[in-house]
């Protein structure tokens, strides 16, 4: 059970810090940047921070269940990859979505 739960939460996590840099335009949600607009630079470097964040959580709850797995490059590139693909919903809202007006 508690297994099952960290990681929905763990999937949870990721999806909602995927698309945290792309529904606001305050750094991690919590610092205003000098300028109106972050740029894309910014967004992605963001993106990267967050992803780390979402590891660490991730090994951390796998340390309370029991001995770490170790991992190897495949398991990273297939995390980033499934991150990024969370990112989806926020780059199509930021870049893609026609606003009125």
């Amino acid at each position: 059970m508690m297994n099952s739960f960290s990681a929905g939460f763990v999937l949870a996590l990721a999806f909602v810090c995927a698309n945290l840099p792309f529904f606001t335009e305050r750094l991690l949600g919590l610092y205003r940047l000098g300028a109106a607009n972050k740029s894309l630079g910014w967004r992605l470097l963001e993106l990267l921070f967050l992803y780390s964040l979402t590891g660490a959580v991730g090994l951390g709850l796998e340390h309370r269940a029991g001995q770490i797995s170790p991992q190897g490059w495949e398991f990273y590139a297939i995390t980033l990859a499934l991150f990024v693909t969370f990112a989806f919903p926020g780059f199509v809202y930021r870049y893609l979505f026609k606003r009125a007006g």
